[in-house]
């Protein structure tokens, strides 16, 4: 079962936006995208912020259709 605290890699944080994974470096390069962080030599990100970011562009998607 899907845990809040689950490390995602970015492929399987790639594959749950439907986004490319270079998509994904370039957010983390410019500092946007979902939360992220190094362990090791790894980055990951926690599902929970992962879900977070998403429900955060769908709200401001909503506010820009709204005007």
């Amino acid at each position: 079962m899907d845990n809040a605290d689950d490390l995602l890699t970015t492929a399987e944080v790639a594959q749950i936006m439907r986004s490319p994974v270079s998509t994904l470096r370039y957010w983390r390069h410019i500092g946007t995208g979902p939360h992220s962080f190094r362990v090791g030599r790894r980055v990951v990100y926690r599902r929970a912020d992962v879900t977070e970011w998403l429900h955060e562009q769908a709200e401001a998607g909503r506010a820009e259709r709204a005007g």
